[in-house]
């Protein structure tokens, strides 16, 4: 598969980018990205990506160098390019190259096309485990290129057999490690309003669910996981993925509710007909 990017004003197959060493991104972990995909061919919810990867890049003070227009436009570019139909888009934004390896000067900009993951339909059928651990994302409102947690947990999560780590503070849960997280306790959806990345997917998924059930943006204890019937998490790529244990603790007797099950038929209903 032939990907391509965009870098700096310059299209060019992705294996031929190449990033001087004295980028803030790598010098400091100064950099954000954002990843969109296309459902059906086109990108999908594309304005709230771009939304999204403007607030952050004006939260680290950067200047993304491109308008949503511009960008947009190249994004076209490189799908055609890449003869792909459907794809995925990853947007990343550094600090720059730093003469003091502390200023920025002017940030460095790339679109780059991905494969999309293979999905694995038995997530979405019989839920997933994930584990808690205690930790709090600086700037979580920002969508950082720092995933140094997760990363140093990967060997935990594997020999624990679990999908991915759910991050909590205070007793107070905000997210997992790239995606948001939903309680269900009766017909309340619940999900934390504080400390988070708002992804595109918790998104829709409040619009979908507001028409059903009542909605709850608010803390959540840890200890609450013990009294909720049903949880899922959202993103880009999980779409909604019930979460049927957390570390020993099962949700909802370990089995997929139907409340989840409702929303995902309704999330799968609106990417079949965009």
């Amino acid at each position: 598969m032939n990907h391509y990017c965009y870098f700096n004003g310059e299209l060019l197959p992705a294996n031929q980018a190449t990033i001087k060493f004295n980028d803030l991104g790598l010098l400091r972990g100064f950099a954000l990205f954002d990843y969109m995909r296309t459902y059906n061919g086109k990108p999908f919810m594309p304005h709230w990506y771009m939304e999204r990867l403007f607030q952050s890049a004006e939260l680290l003070d950067l200047e993304v160098p491109k308008n949503e227009t511009e960008i947009l436009y190249y994004v076209e570019e490189l799908r055609e390019l890449s003869k792909m139909n459907d794809c995925a888009f990853r947007f990343l934004l550094t600090g720059g190259y730093s003469p003091d390896s502390m200023t920025v000067i002017k940030p460095n900009f790339m679109i780059i096309t991905e494969n999309l993951p293979i999905e694995i339909p038995e997530r979405f059928e019989h839920g997933v485990k994930i584990i808690a651990n205690e930790h709090l994302r600086e700037l979580p409102e920002v969508k950082s290129t720092n995933y140094m947690k997760p990363i140093l947990l990967a060997k935990e999560m594997k020999s624990k057999n679990a999908y991915d780590v759910l991050y909590h503070k205070n007793q107070e849960v905000s997210e997992l490690s790239r995606s948001n997280f939903f309680i269900f306790k009766g017909d309340t959806l619940v999900t934390p309003h504080k400390n988070i990345l708002k992804g595109i997917t918790r998104r829709i998924v409040l619009q979908l669910a507001n028409q059903h059930f009542k909605v709850e943006e608010r803390t959540i204890l840890l200890d609450e996981l013990a009294q909720a019937d049903e949880a899922f998490t959202t993103g880009t790529t999980k779409k909604i993925t019930p979460i049927v244990q957390v570390d020993e603790q099962k949700i909802g007797g370990g089995e997929v509710g139907t409340r989840t099950r409702f929303l995902q038929e309704l999330f799968t209903n609106l990417i079949a007909n965009y």
